[in-house]
């Protein structure tokens, strides 16, 4: 998905001066040579025409950002210092504090620098802070609103063939139906990974227009959605805009191709509900997310042993109970949907192991020590078993 890559920034210019053509260099901690920008196109209005130097005061090392081509020839996405942006109003000292407590964060409005650009050979890149010192030349050239506007689409284009890029949606020839033969395993993870892309890239993307004033059209337009643009329209033609109305949330709205793209899995409960259907096998998973909920430490921060434990066996309960729950209320899922969700529990299971492995490594207080234990050792039953469904269902 995205470089995003602002921490690691020590300093940088954009230069618009040149009407169609956005060049600059960046500095980032780590590398000698800077990043070299040759972009298509213009910045928004209030850096068109001029050189924008910034610099940031604490830089941090980033090893993703060092793997950054130097070549970042490409076409210019939305580049301005003047996005309206919520940032919290306390130090990250506080930030944590206020989380662990539970209590709010208190926020502000700030002007944001915002650089955007996608690269020819990394793909979307992006930078976005409210901590750099900024210098704006004067305008040597001026945009009027409506050749910004014109570039603003431009950029929404330019976002919209980067996520059909990510996604990678299966093509069906025009005025065909895919058959209702039944898939295997092999077909159905293709399915699922496309899922994968889909919810990575909607992400993103809600992450990007969470603040603008059209996010719903410009987020179904950006994802290739035109079943839902064509939705919009008519409720905006039937006057649906009104204070009272709804949020929009229809999801029959969606055609056929979007409910395709979305895989709304049956049941996709992390921790499943307590229904005489349950399935044996999800039962102890979801057991097993519970107690390591209770086990583990609450507050870790992603990305640790502990926070990946309970994550993991989550995963597996959640996955587990839209495949194997159910049964008995004549839901019958495909043998090959089953088997390929059952191959990625067994994935996230040996992740799982892996991280309370390395909880157990570095804990001295036995009681705990034999907690993790019990949840290892719950784990690696929970793997044979499934291990030996997929035997049966094959």
């Amino acid at each position: 998905m995205a470089w995003r890559i602002d921490e690691a920034v020590t300093r940088g210019e954009i230069d618009n001066r040149t009407e169609g053509r956005t060049i600059g260099r960046i500095w980032l901690a780590g590398r000698d040579e800077p990043l070299q920008l040759r972009l298509d196109g213009d910045c928004w209005r209030d850096l068109a025409g001029s050189l924008l130097t910034f610099e940031n005061a604490s830089p941090r090392e980033d090893p993703e950002a060092i793997g950054l081509s130097s070549d970042q020839s490409g076409i210019v996405g939305d580049m301005t210092a003047s996005r309206k942006c919520r940032v919290p109003a306390v130090s990250e000292e506080e930030i944590q504090r206020l989380y662990q407590n539970q209590q709010e964060i208190p926020c502000e409005w700030r002007n944001v620098l915002s650089l955007e650009w996608f690269s020819e050979v990394n793909g979307r890149v992006v930078i976005e802070s409210h901590r750099y010192r900024l210098r704006v030349s004067p305008h040597e050239w001026s945009m009027d609103e409506d050749e910004e506007e014109a570039q603003k689409l431009a950029n929404l284009h330019a976002m919209r063939d980067f996520m059909a890029q990510v996604i990678r949606r299966r093509e069906t020839p025009d005025g065909e139906f895919e058959t209702e033969v039944e898939l295997d395993e092999f077909a159905w993870e293709e399915r699922l990974k496309e899922s994968d892309r889909l919810t990575d890239a909607y992400q993103e993307v809600l992450e990007k227009y969470m603040d603008d004033s059209d996010s719903e059209r410009k987020e179904a337009f950006v994802m290739g959605w035109d079943g839902l643009l064509d939705a919009l329209a008519e409720r905006e033609e039937e006057g649906g805009d009104d204070e009272e109305d709804e949020p929009f949330s229809d999801t029959s709205l969606f055609d056929e191709e979007d409910s395709e793209d979305g895989f709304f899995e049956a049941d996709d409960d992390p921790l499943g509900d307590d229904d005489e259907d349950d399935h044996p096998l999800q039962v102890k998973a979801r057991e097993l997310a519970l107690r390591a909920m209770d086990v583990v430490q609450r507050d870790a921060a992603p990305g640790t042993p502990a926070y990946r434990v309970v994550s993991l066996l989550l995963q597996v309960s959640g996955k587990m109970a839209a495949a194997l729950n159910g049964r008995g209320s004549g839901y019958e899922p495909e043998t090959g949907y089953v088997l390929a969700l059952l191959k990625r529990c067994l994935n996230w299971l040996n992740e799982a192991v892996g991280a309370c492995q390395e909880l157990m490594a570095a804990e001295e207080d036995p009681d705990q020590l034999a907690a993790l234990s019990h949840i290892r050792t719950s784990a690696f039953e929970i793997r044979d078993a499934i291990t030996e469904l997929r035997r049966e269902l094959k």
